[in-house]
């Protein structure tokens, strides 16, 4: 923010990144695992310090009498912006000192070898430390722009890729779905399956979900890619032979705001209407009423058979079409604001894997923060474990924008 010739501060965005998504050669990743070692960095500091400072010149400027209603206006909703900031950037500072505080204490009892009392000194050092971290992230998500379409509801697809083992990949495909469906129930969002295309040794092709409730999107961006699984078959030859299989499932995670400004010309659309599939129960009936439409300018295909109407059945796939449409629209833009760096998320890319779940050592690996989650069964069962790794993601994504901004931001200062 620099002081106007007229004398009142002129608004600049906090972050005023383009659209943000992680990046996979990152040389972040190995200096700042967590919110609480960001916070530590120079360029961090340096920075927070002058918002915390233009906090109280905008402040004091805010109560002199000379402006007028627009430098009134402008001046408000910058404080506004910065308030919460300056707040949580103090609230860290106290909570600094304590633990500084804190540590002393434990080099002295320590040195007077009072056991008990550097017990009881060492575990509050810890919830500190976790109320650090806690701060810190909160601090980070006031910095990091919203994206726009965190809040809206998403179609989530999944698909079984190939593999020499055969029905490793359907199985694989027909427990990720399960897991989300599980993650849904666990974050008590609404998930109402769009189509399903079951395999025949119980596994899964195909299966594709409206997910709807708090934050979807934000939640479930990260999850587009490639997923891999390595295990040994639990039927079959291989099974006898204890040869692990490796095989992949793709995810693709499209958001679906409520209004897609997306026309579609009817004379465009190829539409097939056929008997529903699926493992019984509301998947199947004896008549036509599930849906295919495709849209002939793109070749773009979506199947729809949720429900027992081929009315219904043709409306939500033709919602589902404008999302692809529109998703197709905002790759564009994405791929042009962000040529620069090679991605992988955001952009739902397919060609590099993105997860393994290894069962014969009971690991999940997340390769793009170098993170390791054990007991696979957990992970699967769509609950806190799983909650934690995609918490794990945001905060990663959160540090990154971070520290990409400040990047960028030198870079201006120092003239390069």
């Amino acid at each position: 923010v620099g002081l106007h010739s007229h004398g009142f501060w002129r608004p600049k965005p906090l972050l005023d990144t383009a659209r943000f998504t992680l990046s996979f050669n990152s040389w972040h990743r190995k200096n700042h695992q967590d919110s609480q070692a960001l916070w530590k960095n120079e360029a961090v500091q340096k920075y927070l310090e002058s918002l915390s400072k233009e906090y109280q010149q905008v402040s004091h400027q805010l109560s002199a009498h000379s402006l007028n209603d627009f430098e009134q206006r402008t001046l408000r909703r910058r404080c506004a912006n910065l308030s919460p900031i300056a707040a949580a950037f103090q609230e860290i500072k106290e909570a600094e000192r304590e633990v500084q505080e804190l540590e002393a204490m434990c080099t002295e009892l320590d040195s007077r070898d009072e056991k008990q009392l550097l017990e009881l000194a060492l575990e509050e050092k810890e919830s500190l430390d976790k109320k650090m971290n806690m701060l810190c992230r909160k601090l980070f998500q006031l910095l990091v722009p919203k994206e726009k379409y965190d809040t809206s509801p998403v179609i989530l697809e999944v698909t079984a890729g190939r593999t020499t083992g055969g029905d490793i990949c359907q199985q694989f495909t027909k427990e990720m779905f399960d897991m989300y469906q599980s993650y849904a129930d666990y974050k008590r969002w609404t998930f109402d399956i769009v189509n399903y295309t079951p395999a025949e040794i119980g596994g899964l092709h195909h299966a594709a979900a409206h997910i709807s409730g708090e934050n979807v999107y934000r939640h479930l961006k990260y999850e587009g890619g490639t997923h891999r699984v390595q295990r040994i078959p639990e039927t079959g030859m291989s099974s006898r032979m204890q040869r692990i299989h490796t095989g992949t499932m793709s995810v693709i995670v499209l958001p679906q705001p409520e209004e897609v400004d997306v026309k579609v010309d009817p004379k465009d659309l190829r539409i097939d209407t056929f008997r529903a599939k699926g493992a019984g129960g509301q998947h199947v009936n004896k008549t036509d009423s599930a849906v295919r439409i495709v849209h002939l300018p793109t070749g773009l295909a979506v199947e729809c058979q949720q429900e027992r109407s081929q009315q219904l059945n043709k409306e939500i796939a033709l919602r589902t079409l404008r999302a692809k449409l529109y998703q197709q629209v905002l790759e564009k833009q994405l791929s042009q604001e962000q040529s620069a760096r090679k991605l992988q998320l955001g952009t739902r890319a397919q060609s590099e894997r993105i997860r393994t779940y290894n069962f014969t050592q009971d690991r999940v690996t997340d390769h793009r923060i170098s993170y390791d989650a054990r007991n696979i069964k957990e992970i699967l069962s769509g609950k806190e474990a799983l909650d934690k790794l995609i918490n794990r993601l945001l905060e990663f994504a959160e540090i990154e924008a971070v520290t990409q901004y400040l990047e960028n931001l030198q870079a201006l200062e120092g003239g390069g």
